[in-house]
């Protein structure tokens, strides 16, 4: 299928285009030709496919880690919508990033790499096996194998000699914020052992998406309340906490909970969990049942990572409400009141050099103001915005969308032992790049601040 273009419907969104894009959400049609349109958007960020560029890369000033979110989006987009249109160049951005061990650590990445950057491509590999995206060749890393690469590494890196157990931020010891352990890099963990536990039937996945969880809350970050925080230092045993509560945060556990809930069969102690996760979600971060990224939004202060964490809370709200039915009519009607806003965010026509998509479609970062666009454009507001609305397709109970598991049509080829030890990666000493030193210099400052201040939050790299 190529790209979803009719010409009734694009007149309509571009006739609309002042007052952002025209979506009927009641109809599928009108949500996937809207789809259609924030996705060509998205995908003219991306340069990866150029001669000369590198596959999987996205440009300055977006780091390593997006891409492989928007890659993953990219895969839920052609499951929802059917449309093939981007297909080949997920495929070849994901698979040219996997590594020499085919794992996702690839070596023009490695001397920058933190575990959370790994698990967000990891994540998507394993979207790509739960909806049976086409395989690679035979000769190729397949879907499976490369998440499972991942968690076993994650395992060998499970750090006991400080704050009883987790995973740091950066993978090794010479990365800024390799003395930090942070909830999303332990979340991208507890996320894919959960999501493996149920594809593949395998209980060791089930025991460490268990014990993440309870490392966790041991700590408190998450406290008894459900809040999840950002992180803490290991010099002082993780006790001085940083406080700032990210979307993303509470999304991933949402939907690692939700998938517990799922392999438990309902089990009460996942149920009571996720239920506890999703209040303190809705409660926390939606504003008239429109979310908001509260650390930084309100004060125009997000980063260029931060703008794109909305849309995996969406994500990660469509998808628990397939893995527990229950939670359907909480989370998905603010999933719709979301993608009604940010529809309405998609309405600005900025200079080439920011916007290469169809003129009045640049999607906005804050979706509470509705109709009134807020200038701020990127890969991060556009993925958002694509999530937020095609996320909507997801339907109660509907079996045919549901992600597979290995006894229910999955296709996905897995390697049990996939992975390599981390020691074995250290990369060759040679000169730090400028940008590195800006980047580990701003990532450093805001580590320190966090943990010093309390009320700073932590800029991710």
């Amino acid at each position: 299928m190529g790209r979803i273009t009719k010409a009734a419907g694009v007149f309509g969104l571009l006739a609309g285009a002042v007052n952002g894009l025209q979506v009927d959400f009641s109809s599928d049609d009108s949500i996937k030709q809207a789809a259609s349109t924030v996705a060509y958007g998205l995908l003219k960020y991306y340069t990866g496919n150029n001669t000369g560029d590198t596959p999987g890369n996205l440009p300055d000033p977006y780091f390593w880690w997006e891409a492989g979110a928007m890659f993953g989006t990219m895969v839920d987009y052609w499951f929802y919508t059917g449309d093939e249109s981007y297909n080949a160049v997920t495929t070849q951005a994901l698979l040219h990033q996997v590594g020499d061990d085919r794992d996702f650590m690839p070596t023009n990445q490695t001397r920058t790499l933190g575990n959370d950057d790994q698990g967000f491509w990891a994540m998507a590999a394993m979207s790509a096996a739960e909806n049976n995206f086409p395989n690679p060749p035979a000769d190729q890393p397949q879907w499976l194998a490369l998440a499972q690469a991942v968690f076993n590494e994650y395992v060998g890196r499970w750090d006991t000699e400080t704050c009883g157990g987790g995973l740091r931020w950066q993978i090794f010891t010479f990365n800024n914020g390799f003395n930090y352990k942070n909830s999303i890099s332990n979340g991208c963990f507890f996320n894919i052992a959960a999501r493996l536990a149920r594809y593949t039937g395998n209980q060791t996945y089930s025991d460490w998406a268990e014990k993440v969880w309870d490392w966790m809350t041991e700590v408190k970050f998450i406290d008894d309340d459900f809040n999840i925080y950002d992180g803490a230092g290991v010099e002082q045993g993780c006790t001085q906490i940083s406080r700032p509560q990210w979307t993303y945060n509470a999304g991933i556990f949402l939907h690692g909970a939700a998938v517990m809930y799922n392999t438990t069969d309902g089990g009460a102690v996942w149920e009571q969990r996720l239920q506890g996760i999703m209040k303190r979600t809705v409660d926390h971060f939606f504003n008239n049942s429109i979310p908001v990224e509260l650390p930084c939004e309100p004060a125009n202060q997000c980063d260029v990572d931060q703008q794109s964490f909305k849309g995996y809370l969406m994500r990660w709200m469509a998808a628990s409400s397939q893995m527990a039915p229950f939670t359907f009519d909480t989370l998905m009607p603010l999933v719709q009141s979301s993608a009604a806003a940010a529809a309405l965010q998609c309405s600005g026509s900025p200079p080439a050099s920011q916007y290469r998509g169809d003129p009045g479609t640049a999607c906005g970062f804050k979706w509470t103001q509705q109709s009134n666009f807020d200038g701020l454009v990127g890969v991060g507001e556009q993925m958002s915005a694509l999530s937020a609305i095609q996320y909507t397709l997801v339907k109660k109970a509907e079996v045919s969308k549901a992600p597979v598991t290995a006894t229910s049509g999955g296709t996905s080829v897995g390697n049990v032992n996939a992975g390599a030890a981390t020691a074995s990666k250290l990369p060759t000493a040679g000169p730090v790049t400028m940008a590195e030193r800006v980047a580990a210099g701003f990532a450093t400052t805001a580590v320190l601040l966090s943990i010093l201040g309390g009320s700073f939050f932590v800029i991710r790299e």
